[in-house]
């Protein structure tokens, strides 16, 4: 397209700006208008995805047939196929006559879904067959009826991450998403923001018979600066807020309102980084507070180990465990059994493990110290489980070694 069509499609559908990943979404929906390629619009919520199907419809060989637009996502899951494809009468509760849905009502026109996203997965699948094959059937019927409609869908969410997640079908995404056309942000066309911001208190002015608002220098660059989290819809907001209730103060001499940072700033919100659609940052995989507590867990474990070595060592039961030198951990055996032994309770016959027991016991009454026994015990207040433990034994172990002592 030239820059003459370009501008005079602009003034048409009331789109304003000169950027080019805006005037690149315009240019393919043109393109793809006289044919009935099935289009896919993303964007954020409030980039004016709306304009593309409006532009798509005029522009093609449909245009003097019946266009709707359907908001997917604010009807109720009960109520959108029949909304869609029409219900018979006495089919549900309510349905007192026969209904036309608007693939019918569409016949030889347009269809621009919007919020495809949060269509029902049982939707979802009908949808598929009227893309296919043109045909449908009413809620309640069992006629299969034809009808002949360009769509074209919107969506401000991932389709593809939904169809990872289970929640979109993906034969129905890649029907869909014949021709894509992606919507720019308004924080990544910065050049406009001015613009728009000067259009809307224009006509907000021209309507209500108001002062028109403009800004000076530093807080077009504030306007700027800001994220718009909202995009146009959100910065018409303001700009007409600002219009209502600043036009009255009037520069002397001028029919003008003139803005400053001051007054700007306390019509923009303060930024909310949860609720800002920025691209997502590459962080750590744990959070500051969840790493501190590993390590801090990590330490506590070390400790553990130093003492249960410490606890041994006196016990005289692993030679050169105070030694400095590191070695490759052992398993050890609750049993304290040599390492090269492999126990498994579950598969052992009553004669061997009655055996791997009264071994361990054997080396445990030469190796313990008697008096350090005492002290585990009566520091745990007689609590056999907690000093077997700490001494690295079986409490039936420990059990028959108290019977012994009496």
């Amino acid at each position: 397209m030239t820059n003459q069509e370009l501008q005079s499609l602009k003034n048409k559908f009331d789109i304003i700006g000169n950027d080019p990943a805006l005037n690149r979404a315009l240019e393919i929906a043109v393109a793809v208008a006289p044919t009935d390629i099935t289009v896919l619009v993303s964007g954020e919520s409030g980039v004016g995805k709306e304009n593309i199907p409006r532009i798509i419809h005029q522009n093609s060989s449909r245009r003097r047939g019946k266009y709707f637009a359907i908001n997917c996502g604010a009807i109720p899951e009960g109520t959108i196929d029949s909304e869609l494809f029409g219900h018979e009468k006495g089919s549900f509760t309510g349905a007192n006559e026969m209904r036309r849905g608007y693939f019918e009502e569409a016949d030889g026109g347009t269809l621009f879904l919007d919020e495809i996203g949060e269509l029902p997965m049982a939707s979802q699948a009908k949808l598929l067959r009227v893309l296919q094959s043109g045909e449908f059937i009413r809620v309640g019927s069992s006629k299969v009826l034809k009808t002949d409609v360009r769509v074209v869908a919107a969506t401000n969410v991932n389709l593809l991450h939904s169809v990872s997640k289970g929640k979109f079908r993906a034969d129905l995404y890649y029907r869909l998403n014949a021709v894509s056309i992606s919507m720019p942000a308004l924080r990544e066309r910065p050049a406009d923001i001015n613009l728009l911001f000067r259009k809307f208190a224009s006509d907000f002015s021209a309507k209500y018979g108001m002062a028109k608002v403009t800004l000076t220098e530093d807080a077009s660059i504030m306007l700027r600066k800001y994220r718009w989290p909202g995009n146009i819809r959100q910065l018409k907001n303001v700009a007409e807020t600002i219009s209502a209730l600043e036009s009255g103060k009037i520069v002397p001499g001028t029919d003008k309102c003139v803005i400053d940072t001051d007054v700007l700033a306390r019509y923009i919100p303060k930024e909310e980084p949860n609720l800002l659609p920025a691209a997502v940052q590459v962080q750590d995989k744990f959070e500051s507070g969840e790493r501190e507590a590993i390590i801090r867990t990590i330490l506590q474990l070390k400790q553990d180990v130093d003492y249960l070595k410490d606890v041994v060592a006196k016990a005289g039961l692993v030679r050169g465990a105070s030694s400095p030198a590191i070695a490759p951990p052992q398993e050890i055996d609750t049993e304290w059994k040599q390492p090269a032994a492999v126990r498994n309770d579950y598969d052992e016959d009553p004669e061997e493990q009655e055996y791997e027991e009264q071994r361990a016991e054997d080396l445990s009454i030469k190796s313990a110290n008697m008096d350090l026994i005492e002290k585990v015990l009566r520091k745990h207040g007689g609590n056999r489980k907690a000093a077997a433990a700490e001494l690295g034994i079986s409490e039936r172990t420990l059990y028959r070694k108290i019977k012994q002592l009496n």
